[in-house]
Order: C-alpha cells, then structure tokens, then sequence
C-alpha cells in the first residue's frame, strides 16, 4: 500500500507547483477549486466542484500527461456522472477550439469508465444554443457532455443526460490586477480627448482592435489626468466582464483591486499601454508616476443579466451597464464577445485583457456604421410591405419573406419562429388585408419558412423571389454578415421593427416614419442610444426572444419556465 501511495504523492507534487498555476486536479480528481495553492501568488479560479473524496493516482497521472494542467475538463466529475447514469455510450460536444483534446478525453474516459463508448461530435458549436442532443440520441448516446459553454439550455429539458463542462481556463490573476492599476483611470478617456476619439471610431470599421492607446499625447492632456489620479478618496468605477472560462477570473479581479495593494507589490513600467508618440511630443515622462498611480482606488461591479451568471457575457447577449460606470474591462481572446456589451453600451470605454498574450489593449466599435447598416435593412424590408399588395394583385412572388429557423443545435426555437411569423401570412393561404385579425397594421405580404443549419450569402442567393429573410438563429449572423447578403437579412428584432410590432422599440436615429395613432418606433428616453443585446436574457424587451417573461415569478413564486412534464403534478378531478 505504501508503494502505491507514494508514486501518486509524488505525482501531485510536481505538477502543483508549476509557475503559480493552478494544480493539474484541476481536470480530475484534485480539482482547483477543492485543492487551492496555499501561496498568494498562485491562482485559482475554478468554481467548487463536487468531487468523489477518492483520488484514482492512474487517473490523475493520465490527466497530467495528456491534458494541459490549466484547463478544467472536470474529468473526475464526468466520470462519476457516466457511472451514476449507467451510460453505454457518451456524446462529446466542444467548441473547436477544444477539439484538439478530444481525442484525449476519450481515451481517458474509456479507459476509466467501464464499458463505455464514447462520441466525438465534430459538427461546428458556436454556442451553448448549439447543444446538439437530438442528434446525440439519434446516435443512440444515452448521455452528453457539452463543453465549453454554460447551461444556457437547461439539463431538464433536453432528451438525454446532458453534464455542462464549462472549461475554466487559470488566469495570472497578479499580473491581470497590477496591469488594471498600472493602466488605470489614465487610459480612460477623457472629455478633451473625446473628439479625437470620436474621430477614430469613425475612421474605424469596427472589425478588429485599435491597439495604440494615445496615452501621452499633449502636456494639455497630462495636467488633466494627474490631478485626478491624486484626488485622494476617489474610486474609479469600473465593469469587468468575460466569457464562461474566465468567470471565477472575473470574481477575483473584482477582490484583488478593491483590496490595497501593498508598496512591495507595486506593479512596474512594462505593464503600461504604449502607443507612438505624436512628432511633437518629445518628453519622455510618463501621464503619472507609478507612485500617483497606486493611489488610485477602484470600485469593481460584476454586472448580471441573467439567466446568465455574474459576470458572463454571450454574443448575444449582454448587461446594460449603469451610467457612473467609467470603463469596461472584457477577460477572454477574441472580438465577439466583447463586441455584445460594446454594441449594448457604447458610450463605455472597453479593454481587452488577453490572458494567453497577458496583453491590456483598448478596443473600439463602429456603432455609427452598424446602426446605420441595420437601419437601411430594416427600411428595405418595410418598402417590400408597401408594395406587396400590389405585387400579389399581379401574381408577382417577389414580396415574399422568408423565415429561416436554425437547425444547427439548439439555435432554432419554435417560439421565436412564432413571434415573427403571426405577423405574416403563410404564402400557401393568401389573404387579404381585411381578413387579417390583429390590433397591428395588417399585411398581405405572405412568407415561406426554412430550415437551414447554417447561413450563407452564397447559400441564400439560391433562392429567387425572395424580398427579405428573417433569421431565427442569431442576432450577431444579421449584425455582423447582414451587408454581405444580397437581399435584407433581419433578426427577429429588426422584423419586429418592421412589421411594427406593439413593443418593438428601435434606436435613436433609426428614421422610422410613425406610424397610426401618432405611436412613432423609438427607444426609451434612458436607452436611445443603444441597440438591445438581450436575445437570451430573462427579461427581454419583446416576445421575438427564447426567454421573454421568463424571469419573471408568477404569483405562486415560480418562474415562467415549463415544468417538464415527468415532474407535473397528477391532478386527479374530484366527484361531482
């Protein structure tokens, strides 16, 4: 017994103490978030997991060799969850990003689990709305293990087991909070640089990142910051947010800056955002001295829109942020993300902070331009209404809308599909305008629905006689790849903006014509100037959202959720 226990102390020794990151468990049975390293410099972000007590030493040896030790596959967790469900055969769903482990997943899994079968599925996953289950049952998997992603899809209602695996990622929590102290609030822009900034986000397309912060620009600039960095008592407001990996990294960014940083631990000069200098700008002194900097203070908001959790952010959907917010720091790699909270607020400076480059750069977006893009679709779609009466009166199918629900995954829900297409007439029933019974303006303009996995301008173009297409998957695939299609492509928001939906509320500057009984289609006085990301939060401002109303309790304490239906109460009707 004690030459068996001594191989698997040995193991765990040498892989906890690797350069501060979190010990290798973190994958398996030591998880990160029960083992936590005892130093202060070390980092631990994983959110407490429910392990078996029982550390298999082959298996944690097997997760240190094959898999990375600062990613938490939770493989321990997995397989006690396959022998709990009695699983044959398991379905393996990832991003491709983590593809290239999934090979390596299924051996450990099989080679630990009894029996069991496992199945990669390499069709493309975007998101947590891409859960393939059906196909997974349809490959005769008793159970899936998603990762990835949260559990935007709730385990009650899919057809098989389904285990979410969020994957989180360690982050060098020290260098991430003396990179935000060293940086800030002197890199958030201020009102006299507001022009200028203006400036370039115009000239921009929003596409990828501005990475030159003009950070000593003019000494006109630099007496404008550095009293406010020694304003003794003054916090600086910040939001941090970023995908699932990085949630716990979130939470402890949120502890590290509010606490005070020791003199020992203050942070050095090659943390700073650097961009070239102007050609009359010789000096060669920085905005502020690293001594004024550590006297800035900060106050750190986690914000929420649920159902997500604190912190987390999806493509689509995103927190409004309050207005004494000053800056917003995104944790993750990658643009689309942090492009959802930056349409949704954009008022707000954004940072980038990448974990794997440890790089803090500013980022910016071309809201005018998407706007603007939006709206001429969304105008064309209405001029399609105008004349579809007349186009239909000469037998002309060049008026007809189509609606597409998304089959990739999860992405395709019937109920949005509904929301959109109560407001058309189906085109194998035309009716005329008087039959149309509904409080809105009436329309003959007839649609024909689709069922594609995943759009394309090539794919669309196929289809003749179409006037504009209405897509059910994602929001983002209208924002962001709207101008390359040929004809109007409208997210159920946009539709509902042009179909004049009771509720559907457009951005300032949108130039919708109003429309009877003097209601014109504007935002809300606090929200004009923003474009809702809110595709899957619980309180969403219409019915074309997954989720509307959900959130929201009903008199008995209980959510607008359906209950499934193996756990609705028997009602059992009594004797007259």
């Amino acid at each position: 017994m004690a030459d068996a226990a001594a191989p698997a102390k040995a193991h765990r020794k040498r892989f906890v103490g690797r350069s501060g990151i979190p010990p290798s468990g973190a994958n398996g049975a030591p998880s990160s978030s029960t083992a936590r390293p005892s130093s202060s410099s070390s980092t631990s972000f994983a959110a407490p997991i429910s392990v078996s007590p029982v550390v298999d030493p082959l298996l944690a040896a097997a997760i240190g060799h094959l898999l990375p030790g600062n990613y938490n596959f939770e493989i321990s967790k997995t397989i006690a969850q396959i022998k709990r469900n009695n699983a044959t055969r398991v379905a393996l769903q990832m991003p491709e990003g983590l593809l290239m482990f999934a090979c390596a997943i299924v051996e450990i899994i099989e080679r630990f689990s009894d029996g069991v079968e496992c199945v990669i599925m390499g069709d493309v996953t975007y998101g947590a709305c891409c859960i393939d289950d059906y196909t997974a049952r349809a490959l005769g998997c008793d159970m899936m293990v998603h990762y990835g992603h949260s559990c935007l899809v709730p385990v009650d209602t899919t057809t098989i087991k389904t285990l979410y695996v969020f994957v989180e990622i360690s982050v060098d929590r020290p260098h991430l909070a003396a990179s935000i102290r060293h940086n800030f609030p002197q890199c958030i822009p201020t009102p006299s640089s507001s022009s200028a900034l203006s400036a370039i986000t115009r000239s921009s397309k929003g596409k990828g990142p501005e990475l030159e912060i003009e950070v000593e620009s003019t000494q006109s600039e630099r007496s404008t910051v550095t009293p406010t960095l020694q304003g003794e008592g003054k916090r600086t407001k910040l939001a941090v947010v970023g995908t699932i990996q990085f949630v716990a990294a979130v939470q402890g960014l949120k502890a590290d800056l509010e606490k005070d940083l020791p003199e020992e631990q203050q942070p050095v000069e090659r943390l700073a955002i650097e961009a070239p200098r102007t050609s009359g700008d010789v000096s060669s002194t920085p905005d502020a001295p690293i001594a004024n900097r550590q006297r800035a203070r900060f106050d750190v908001v986690v914000p929420q829109v649920k159902p997500l959790s604190p912190g987390e952010i999806l493509g689509c959907t995103a927190p409004r942020l309050s207005k004494d917010v000053e800056a917003l720091i995104y944790i993750g790699d990658g643009r689309f993300h942090l492009e959802s909270i930056m349409i949704a607020n954009p008022l707000v400076p954004a940072f980038r902070y990448d974990p794997y480059t440890k790089r803090l750069t500013r980022e910016l977006y071309d809201h005018d331009e998407m706007k603007s893009v939006r709206a001429d679709a969304i105008h064309q779609a209405r001029e399609s209404l105008k004349s579809s009466s007349v186009k239909s009166s000469n037998n002309d199918d060049s008026g007809v809308w189509a609606v597409v629900l998304g089959t990739l995954g999860r992405q395709g829900n019937l109920r949005v599909l509904r929301s959109v297409t109560k407001h058309l007439a189906p085109s194998a029933m035309p009716q005329s305008v008087s039959d149309l019974k509904t409080s809105r303006p009436a329309t003959s303009t007839s649609f024909i629905p689709m069922l594609v996995s995943e759009l394309s301008p090539a794919k669309l173009s196929l289809f003749r006689g179409i006037s504009v297409f209405v897509q059910t998957s994602c929001p983002r695939l209208s924002i962001d790849w709207g101008y390359a299609f040929p004809r109007p492509l409208l997210s159920p928001y946009e539709a509902s903006l042009a179909l004049n939906v009771t509720g559907a509320k457009g951005w300032s500057g949108i130039g919708l014509p109003a429309v009877e009984e003097g209601r014109a289609i504007a935002s809300e006085a606090q929200h004009v100037d923003n474009y809702p990301m809110d595709f899957y939060a619980d309180q969403s401002m219409g019915e074309w959202t997954p989720r509307h109303g959900m959130g929201i309790k009903r008199a008995g304490g209980e959510k607008g959720r359906l209950v499934p239906r193996s756990k609705r109460p028997v009602v059992v009707p009594l004797c007259a």
